[in-house]
């Protein structure tokens, strides 16, 4: 559960620049909860605060993150090593960067078990096992004894999920887990997580900019711009009928579906939203989003809007709805 979370990061000047205002949502146990916004959003932000990652310049100014009783921001070091890796796991957008180059696969997920459990070497095995087999249930001998230059990007991207899994944690953050594949390859490593969720009960955080990639795998949506939550609800309600004028905005920016491909000819232009987003350092007085939408009328301008529910569990932080 998080509550009012803001996050800012300072250049050596001293000068803020907000990533994170006032963001509050939270997680159901066995939930995938799709996090959804353009590059710049706030979304890697948001997920590395979670753990409380954020580099040296970056700085939690307020808000809670509740988990498991405790609240995170709160924790000790030596708390934080019992719930780092063990009962919140991160997943990296780039497994080639993750992956040390000269460990064989199974020696790294070891090396998971091993900073957070003591166990013996065949019970290591045995987990190391467990945790490939997971997401490599055909070939999980040769992935053990693999260095990641001989795998794939898809089966990298697999490893990383096994390493996340190893501690048998009750939360996985994934950070834009498909960013580098190719479409066949994505929806294969999506596959993996709702199997996952389903045989675990795991709870998942995923991070995308692609709103194709949650239907039928997310049960809600947040939509992030500029560091504020601007919609969320459940996944059918949000992507289908947007309330937000910026969830619109990004939903018309998706290339066509196949049964509409007739439509379109190389040569046709896709949508865009117009303007740029807003500078971190000089946000606006009123809604963030308000130079850029179509919509926009003289509240706009003059206050941010505050969250309200026009629709059972869908909210929306917007002027229309009375916000």
């Amino acid at each position: 559960m998080v509550r009012n979370l803001s996050v800012s990061y300072f250049s050596h000047m001293g000068v803020a620049s907000s990533a994170i205002t006032d963001v509050s949502f939270d997680v159901r146990p066995g939930e995938i909860l799709g996090m959804l916004g353009e590059s710049g959003s706030g979304k890697s932000t948001l997920a590395a605060s979670l753990l409380r990652l954020l580099p040296p310049n970056g700085k939690i100014q307020q808000g809670r993150i509740l988990f498991e009783g405790r609240d995170i921001l709160q924790a000790d070091l030596r708390a934080l090593e019992s719930i780092r890796g063990k009962r919140i796991a991160l997943i990296n957008q780039e497994p080639s960067a993750a992956l040390h180059p000269t460990m064989r696969i199974g020696d790294q997920v070891g090396e998971v078990l091993a900073a957070h459990e003591y166990l013996s070497n065949r019970a290591r095995r045995e987990r190391i096992q467990q945790a490939l087999s997971a997401v490599f249930p055909a070939e999980t001998e040769r992935i053990s004894f693999s260095y990641p230059h001989q795998l794939s990007g898809g089966q990298r991207q697999r490893v990383l999920i096994a390493q996340a899994i190893a501690c048998g944690p009750s939360l996985v953050v994934a950070d834009e887990p498909t960013a580098s594949l190719d479409p066949t390859t994505q929806l294969e490593v999506l596959s993996v997580f709702q199997a996952l969720r389903q045989k675990f009960g795991l709870a998942i955080i995923l991070i995308t900019h692609n709103p194709s990639l949650l239907v039928g795998l997310a049960d809600r949506v947040l939509i992030l711009y500029a560091g504020r939550v601007a919609e969320i609800g459940p996944t059918e309600s949000v992507l289908l009928t947007p309330m937000h004028p910026y969830t619109g905005a990004l939903l018309r920016c998706l290339p066509p579906l196949p049964c509409n491909a007739d439509e379109f000819n190389r040569k046709t232009m896709l949508p865009v939203i117009s303007g740029d987003p807003p500078n971190s350092a000089l946000l606006p007085q009123g809604c963030r989003f308000e130079p850029r939408c179509p919509d926009r009328f003289e509240a706009c301008g003059k206050r941010e809007p505050a969250a309200v529910s026009p629709n059972e569990g869908h909210t929306v932080c917007c002027f229309k709805f009375g916000g």
